[in-house]
């Protein structure tokens, strides 16, 4: 008995108390080892994330007042101590170690930091991070070998070789550091912009696409019998409807919106894992598809039917001015409806226009335009020739409001005597029994896709009178043409100096665009049209037309025009309208006029070139988004509207307002 308390005194003080002894100090060792592996961590991963966060990043870069976690840092779902907080419990001496995290921690952290840099480039011995969990490793392998040996090593070897893990550390935080400076790419601040923005509004399309989804899964069976789900679901739907509201890009978003992206993405994950029926989810999906791509062919055929209802339609205003205009008009006695200076109308070394319009504003817009830039307004003459309608209103309004030293003239079409069906071809088809139908049936009206051919334009014969210029004015030389919806920005007298070539008509091409062709206006499967014209033509502009009436009559372009007419009695060659008739009646007689003479689009097109607006002489509000309308494009208005006195008191009286 005493012999065995002998020996196990013995073997406690050779074995057990040195082991004790030092398993302290190993304690004291691994913090250290653990603390500054984790702090050259932390290095690499703020090094790592703040040059590759463009590639990591499918988002735009958040601010740092959003993102509260390191870019590029990864935590495993177990972890339950934060990255950050790792440096900071390692710094006090006092800190337990299992309070850190494990080695085997720090390596999953390592790894996934590795994997979400994406760097081909960098080789395994180059990686910053496998040198430091090489270093780990290391660590570990010596402390086994002490545990192995029984202490058989001294505490100043311990020491040692925990200085020299710390060196060894340093210089490869030193060398791992530059080699990342090296691959960090250098951009300028208009790359780094253009990486910023290369994807526009994704968050607002990512939150559409949310709800989209969201809304399938409502409607699933799956979801339909897990109602916890469901109230989640729908909760999630209105915060992200919230946040949408009218946001049609991402600055116009509350500050919240990425939350609220980052809770539907959540509850959107659990959805699919219920989801056990994915036949059904794509089945759901197409029938949304095609529902929605119904509901779009509706909406566009209804779009188009009120943007034509709206551009026939007259305005209140515009329809009172001319019934008080009109009134007051008869008030007057015979001699005060007399225009000055009428000897002047068929002087032909003036410059003569011809307006042929039934809207009073928009032609004493034209007018007021034309005169306010022209150099010499007393050598200018209007032609107005109007419907009866709107004669009496049209001639009240320029005696009231003269246009300076220059000359207005206003013609009733209905005196054009000569101008009958018997003449004219078109007047003939307007009349037919064809077009009345084709206007006037209801059924034929429903099914028939191209309801701009059914404005009232095409019915009036102002809209053709174009095409009578030399019978309308037959003492003149030169007339220029003008529509009622343009406006004058410079003095044109230029035009009537331009020299065109033995042609017969002076007008901007519009060869900008593919639908400027011909083949866009004229039925080139049949025959007559494929034989005499070329499809790929470039068309030209009716609004601002200058024509050398001698010319006309030489060529006798007015027959040219009554024969096509004539074949077109069925509109096999082309539908109504003035344009197509025009680019087969002056084909080759042509002359282009510059460009900056004529500018077209203001009536359907918002991006029409402004430094082309500022220098053309005519702008043109072609299309049906007229100045005077509502529909009209409200950056172009001021355009117009300048010309007009608001103050006038016919306009107060038919509250006419700018």
């Amino acid at each position: 008995m005493m012999v065995r308390n002998v020996v196990m005194v013995m073997l406690f003080v050779t074995v057990i108390a040195p082991i004790i002894l030092y398993t302290d100090r190993l304690g004291s060792f691994k913090v250290s080892s653990s603390s500054s592996g984790d702090d050259f961590v932390e290095d690499v991963t703020a090094v790592a994330a703040n040059a590759l966060t463009g590639r990591l990043n499918l988002l735009p870069q958040e601010s740092s007042t959003t993102l509260k976690e390191p870019v590029g840092v990864v935590y495993s779902d177990n972890s339950t101590n934060s990255y950050p907080e790792t440096k900071g419990s390692s710094a006090h001496p006092n800190h337990s170690h299992k309070d850190g995290p494990s080695v085997d921690s720090m390596e999953h952290v390592s790894a996934r930091v590795l994997s979400t840099t994406n760097d081909q480039n960098l080789s395994q011995t180059d990686n910053p991070i496998r040198q430091v969990t090489q270093t780990l490793e290391q660590g570990n392998q010596f402390m086994s070998d002490l545990d192995a040996k029984g202490g058989g090593a001294s505490e100043q070897n311990i020491d040692n070789a925990s200085q020299t893990t710390e060196i060894k550390n340093e210089r490869q935080s030193t060398q791992t550091s530059s080699r990342v400076d090296q691959r960090k790419p250098k951009k300028t601040m208009t790359e780094k912009q253009n990486d910023e923005t290369a994807v526009p509004n994704v968050r607002v399309r990512h939150l559409k696409d949310q709800l989209i989804r969201a809304k399938v899964y409502l409607s699933l069976p799956a979801t339909r019998n897990n109602p916890h789900f469901t109230r989640e679901l729908r909760l999630r739907i209105k915060e992200v409807q919230k946040a949408l509201w009218e946001a049609t890009k991402d600055s116009d978003l509350p500050r919240n919106a990425y939350d609220k992206l980052k809770a539907m993405e959540q509850t959107l994950t659990k959805g699919k894992q219920i989801q056990d029926d994915c036949a059904a989810m794509v089945k759901k999906l197409r029938a949304m598809l095609h529902s929605m791509e119904e509901q779009l062919r509706v909406h566009r055929k209804q779009t188009m039917f009120l943007t034509q209802l709206t551009a026939k339609t007259l305005p209140k205003g515009l329809h009172c001015l001319p019934l008080r205009l009109t009134t007051e008009y008869y008030t007057l006695n015979s001699s005060q409806q007399i225009f000055p200076n009428q000897e002047k109308l068929e002087d032909p070394l003036l410059y003569h226009y011809a307006l042929f319009s039934d809207n009073v504003l928009a032609a004493a817009v034209v007018v007021n335009s034309t005169v306010t830039h022209a150099k010499d307004p007393a050598n200018h003459v209007f032609h107005i020739v109007t419907d009866r309608l709107n004669y009496a209103a049209m001639r009240m309004w320029f005696l009231v409001n003269p246009p300076g030293k220059a000359t207005i003239q206003v013609q009733n079409i209905e005196e054009f005597t000569w101008l009958n069906s018997s003449y004219s071809p078109v007047l003939k088809q307007l009349g037919s029994a064809s077009m009345i139908d084709y206007y006037f049936r209801t059924h034929r009206a429903n099914s028939d896709s191209n309801l701009k051919f059914r404005n009232p334009k095409y019915l009036s014969i102002l809209n053709h009178l174009r095409f009578y210029l030399p019978e309308v004015f037959p003492k003149l030389n030169k007339v220029l043409f003008v529509d009622d919806d343009v406006v004058v920005q410079k003095d044109l007298t230029g035009l009537w100096a331009l020299d065109l070539k033995g042609n017969v008509n002076g007008a901007v091409e519009t060869c900008g665009e593919s639908f400027h062709r011909f083949d866009r206006y004229l039925n080139f499967s049949n025959p007559l049209i494929s034989k005499n014209f070329d499809a790929r033509a470039c068309g030209w502009a009716y609004g601002m037309n200058i024509f050398d009436l001698e010319e006309w009559k030489k060529q006798n372009i007015t027959e040219v025009y009554h024969r096509w007419q004539e074949l077109n009695h069925d509109r096999q060659l082309w539908k109504l309208g003035t344009l197509p008739p025009g680019l087969i009646t002056f084909w080759k007689r042509t002359y282009p006029l510059d460009r900056s003479w004529h500018v077209l689009g203001l009536g359907y097109n918002p991006s029409v070139n402004q430094k082309e607006i500022d220098r053309a002489a005519v702008i043109h509000y072609n299309g049906n988004m007229k100045p005077w309308l509502e529909i009209g494009i409200p950056k172009y208005r001021n355009y117009w509207v300048k010309y007009i006195d608001y103050d006038h008191m016919y306009m107060r009286e038919c509250n006419i307002n700018p």
